[in-house]
């Protein structure tokens, strides 16, 4: 695991909320229509009733368009998903101690300085920087 992924992982969790809301907007525009028409019962004896019809609006192309642009949304949400799981998958291996650093640093985004005030580190934020990179170039 590198900090570019990590810095990543935030990233990502937005991206699959955005693609969610993305894929329902598309789903709406799909316009479904509903009507009632009058005709005759086809057997004897010959009555008037109503009957309910309903589709949708749109034609061949728009809906091969739309079928595609879902398609691309959701290959985008599975790499991110992935990512997402790459991450949260290795974070359980790791210290907790490691785990608190880096969810407060990448995560939650805070400085070095507030990481050190969080974690109650007396070396301050420069010495949390140096845990982090000792960590992750011991990996």
């Amino acid at each position: 695991m590198d900090k570019k992924i990590l810095e990543d992982y935030i990233d990502a969790c937005a991206f699959i909320k955005d693609t969610e809301v993305e894929i329902a907007r598309l789903e709406k525009k799909k316009r479904y229509v509903q009507d009632k028409v009058r005709g005759s019962n086809p057997d004897w004896p010959y009555e008037e009733r109503s009957f309910n019809i309903g589709g949708t609006t749109e034609t061949v192309q728009d809906s091969a368009a739309l079928a595609k642009e879902r398609q691309i949304l959701d290959e985008q949400r599975k790499i991110a998903m992935d990512l997402k799981l790459g991450v949260e998958e290795w974070m359980k291996e790791i210290p907790f101690r490691m785990q608190r650093i880096i969810k407060y640093k990448f995560f939650n985004r805070l400085s070095w300085e507030e990481v050190a005030t969080l974690m109650k580190c007396k070396g301050g934020g420069e010495s949390m920087h140096r845990e982090f990179y000792r960590f992750m170039n011991k990996k």
